[in-house]
This record gives C-alpha cells, structure tokens and sequence, in this order.
C-alpha cells in the first residue's frame, strides 16, 4: 500500500474519501493504509459492481423524453473522442464536460432551498459552509452536497454556492439547508463532441460529480473564448 500513488486513484477529486483531492489522499496513504477503504471507486471496481456512495435515498421519477441535439450531428461537427470518453459510469452518452472556474473551489450552482425562508432563517451569508440535497426533478442526485455559498438574495432565497467534498463541514461545521432546488449550473466547456447552441438541450457530464453521472440542461448563455466556452445550463435533471 505504501507504494500507491496518485495515478493509481480515479483522479475525480470528489472528497468522499475526506480528502480534497486524489493527491492529498495519496499522501496521507502510507502511513495510513487503511484509508483506502474510503476510496467508493477503487472498492467498486474490485467487486464489480457500480459505485454508491453511503448510505443514500433514491428518488425515482418518470424521466423527460431525451434531448436530441447530438444525435443528429454531421461527421464533421466535431471529432469523436476516443472510445467511452463520452459515456457515463452507467454506459449513457453524454454532449460534453462541465468545468469549474479555475479561481473556484468547485462547481458553482445556483439553488433554491425547499423552504426559501431557510435562507433568511439561517442567516446565510458568503463564505457560510453549507450541506444540502437536490431533491426531485430539479435534479433527484441521490448524493448530500456541501459546498461554500458565494452570493446569497435574502429576498427570493436563491443561493449560489461552489460545491465541494465533505472534508470542510466536517472540520469547521455547516448550516443545512435540507432539500433544495437545483437551479442551474455555471461553468467552462473545453471538451464537447458538437457544436453548442444557446435554446438547446444537452447531455453533459460534470468533471467532478462524484457518481460520474450525466445530467442534461438548456443551454441559456455561452460565452466563447478562443477554444473554451463559458455556459450556464438550467432546467436540470439526471438520466
């Protein structure tokens, strides 16, 4: 075990471990061997069996009829990418990565908790550590988020956090949010396999997401600069 290294772990910098990264675990591993347990991806790749994190409650709902922008594209749209770069921890094709904002600690999403009151009552401000789960169509993961809020508008309650693993809330604390509504998501494409069009729906894969999950989103903003994009994709769901 002494001899893991950082290219022997999935490289996903998801925090279930407690970790903020697959580096920083790599290093606390020989003198703590047993730690590796902690690692969801490497413990469901030895058993064969798909990664789930936790114990954790699923919420099943009648999926949308599917996007059908890529479907459709010309061979000369863009290159593919090499085989199974554009497919899912479940085998599902997606449109292209989602990147955070390199001077962000994680993806920044922009939420609505259940009880928007939630927002007031907690006194959330900037900074605040906060934990939470997106609940239903707004996006159904089955994963408890935590992350860092960045703006906060006390009079409709609408949040916007980076998210981020669990290592921070469980060092410093944090406010709960409960359920929350998963409003969209902002961020930079570098990797797409089509064309992108702001008023269409895509398929994509958030870099960090710690199930490797697609979601699908409309795409209502893109900014191009030079080769990346910066977007912002809403009406959110899984599948």
């Amino acid at each position: 075990m002494s001899t893991m290294t950082v290219e022997s772990l999935p490289g996903l910098d998801c925090g279930a471990c407690g970790f903020r990264t697959c580096a920083t675990f790599a290093e606390a591993l020989p003198a703590r061997p047993e730690l590796l347990e902690r690692c969801i991806y490497l413990a469901a790749e030895a058993a064969r069996q798909p990664a789930v994190s936790a114990p954790v409650l699923a919420v099943l709902n009648d999926a949308p009829s599917a996007p059908a922008v890529c479907a459709a594209r010309s061979p000369q749209a863009a290159a593919p990418a090499a085989s199974g770069d554009w497919r899912d921890s479940l085998d599902r094709e997606f449109d292209f990565y989602l990147e955070h904002f390199p001077d962000e600690p994680g993806p920044r999403e922009i939420i609505l908790p259940h009880n928007p009151a939630i927002t007031r009552e907690l006194a959330v401000k900037p900074g605040d550590v906060l934990i939470g789960r997106p609940l239903g169509m707004s996006c159904g993961c089955p994963i408890t988020h935590c992350g860092v809020a960045t703006q906060v508008d006390e009079r409709t309650g609408v949040i916007v956090w980076c998210v981020t693993g669990p290592l921070r809330p469980r060092a410093e604390g944090f406010k709960d949010l409960g359920y929350y509504i998963a409003e969209g998501y902002e961020g930079l494409v570098r990797k797409k396999r089509c064309e992108l069009r702001i008023g269409m729906r895509y398929y994509f894969q958030p870099t960090m997401c710690m199930l490797q999950w697609r979601h699908s989103g409309l795409l209502n903003y893109l900014n191009r600069m030079g080769d990346t994009l910066q977007v912002r994709v809403e009406g959110l769901w899984i599948g």
